[in-house]
């Protein structure tokens, strides 16, 4: 099948590459390059983009999709089907419109549920035990089009987003292949969306990041996962200065100090009192202009007194 792929980060590449060499993948949209560095004075290409040139695939980076170039080079190519994995743009309608057998979506949640550009981060955020993949039928609304297929995986109480990604974009690229056969042989299911049961999953913002530490020692522990590797979670009580926290566990101790109060420190780690009576282990962290470290590691050089 003739198929345009559309898609920008890491996530989306075992999707991609499911489809080289079983279909015809004719172009690939990313978004456009980005400067990095110091003074933003280089550009560096998405993954997508160093992926499809990997495999000689043509690639378009267009700024935007409403002024009818987009339109015109997708006319061209000729897609039979468009697939799309964290592209990063919203399809306009003409361009939903323009293959045969529509536009579909890799997405990283068990729809209704977490429509929106971050919905593994806010799974974990909202110490969920289960999330998926979901593969629909792309509308003009976010994330509500009917659904093709789903394929559910449980959350390690341990698991950051960052390992979580990893595996839902394994999985999104399983899937893909059994929806993309099914749409060929005409097979496909197609089953409406509750919206009544839609929850969102905005774009995260370091907003997030400060720890409020009157919350229960899991909410935290569930924020430390979910906003890694960024924004990250951090803190001011271990030092004065704002720390990013990358990693925690839950050792189920009790505290009767006041949220926020470190209550001890050592080679297992700093514990801080949380509001709901119990202590949150910090693993590690960043202290500001430094790299990542253990919490061990960290003691070594800077003794806390408790």
């Amino acid at each position: 099948m003739r198929i345009v792929f559309m898609g920008t980060p890491e996530f989306a590449i075992p999707s991609l590459k499911a489809l080289i060499g079983r279909h015809e993948v004719v172009g690939v949209f990313c978004q456009p390059d980005k400067p990095v560095g110091r003074h933003q004075n280089k550009l560096q290409p998405p993954p997508v983009k160093l992926c499809a040139q990997e495999h000689d695939i043509p690639v378009y980076q267009p700024e935007k999709l409403r002024d009818g170039a987009a339109l015109a080079v997708l006319k061209e190519l000729d897609p039979e089907l468009i697939v799309v994995a964290a592209y990063g743009r919203i399809l306009p309608d003409d361009i939903l419109a323009l293959p045969p057998k529509g536009c579909i979506n890799v997405h990283s949640s068990l729809l209704p549920k977490y429509r929106g550009s971050a919905p593994i981060n806010w799974a974990i955020l909202k110490g969920e035990a289960e999330t998926g993949v979901t593969i629909m039928h792309m509308a003009s609304q976010l994330d509500a089009g009917d659904i093709i297929l789903q394929r559910s995986t449980s959350i390690d109480p341990e698991e950051n987003a960052e390992t979580l990604y990893g595996r839902l974009a394994e999985l999104g690229g399983e899937l893909l292949l059994k929806v993309v056969a099914q749409i060929q042989a005409g097979t496909a299911p197609c089953t409406p969306q509750n919206g009544e049961q839609a929850t969102l999953a905005p774009m995260l913002s370091k907003a997030l990041s400060p720890i409020d530490w009157t919350k229960p020692a899991q909410a935290v522990h569930n924020q430390i996962r979910g906003l890694y590797p960024w924004p990250s979670a951090s803190t001011d009580v271990i030092t004065g200065d704002t720390v990013k926290l990358h990693r925690s566990c839950l050792p189920g101790t009790a505290a009767s100090a006041h949220p926020g109060t470190i209550v001890a420190a050592g080679k297992a780690g700093i514990d801080i009192a949380c509001g709901d009576g119990t202590v949150l282990r910090i693993l590690e962290l960043q202290p500001p202009g430094k790299k990542k470290m253990t919490a061990a590691a960290y003691l070594a050089g800077h003794p806390i007194k408790v």
